[in-house]
């Protein structure tokens, strides 16, 4: 696997990105145009076919989103819990509190020993997660992340 830094961090999930999607897209687009083109009773179906492709792509985007998404931030928001505690032997919730999940989340990067001093910077200057991002000198690359 390619090293992780700031500037390869996103990931993609294959199947839905560069599959699904483009196939979905595709059709979309086609049956969109025979929707334009038609000028008698096919343009209705034409029309539907287009609506409901459009339909299933945005509901599969929102559902993996929610549901992936979700259980993830739950998961990294209880890693940095266990980790500022592990490095400071001090509780994460009072600064947590304070930091939006963006700033949450781009902590992660961190390493254990710029960790604490990166989180009292966030709180003090009010970073912003791409800032924090950019702050990170020894960057802890997070893989399973989708």
């Amino acid at each position: 696997m390619a090293a992780q830094d700031y500037k390869h961090h996103i990931r993609y999930y294959t199947t839905h990105h560069f599959i699904f999607y483009p196939i979905v897209l595709t059709a979309s687009s086609i049956s969109a145009y025979f929707a334009i083109q038609e000028r008698n009773q096919h343009r209705l179906i034409w029309l539907a076919i287009t609506g409901t492709l459009l339909v299933i792509a945005w509901l599969s985007y929102i559902v993996r989103q929610h549901y992936a998404l979700n259980n993830q931030n739950r998961i990294v928001r209880l890693e940095m819990r266990f980790r500022y505690y592990v490095l400071t032997q001090k509780r994460f919730e009072p600064l947590e509190a304070q930091l939006s999940f963006g700033q949450v989340a781009a902590l992660r990067f961190a390493s254990d020993e710029e960790l604490p001093d990166l989180v009292q910077r966030a709180v003090k200057e009010k970073l912003s997660s791409d800032d924090i991002k950019k702050a990170i000198r020894v960057w802890m690359p997070d893989h399973m992340r989708v």
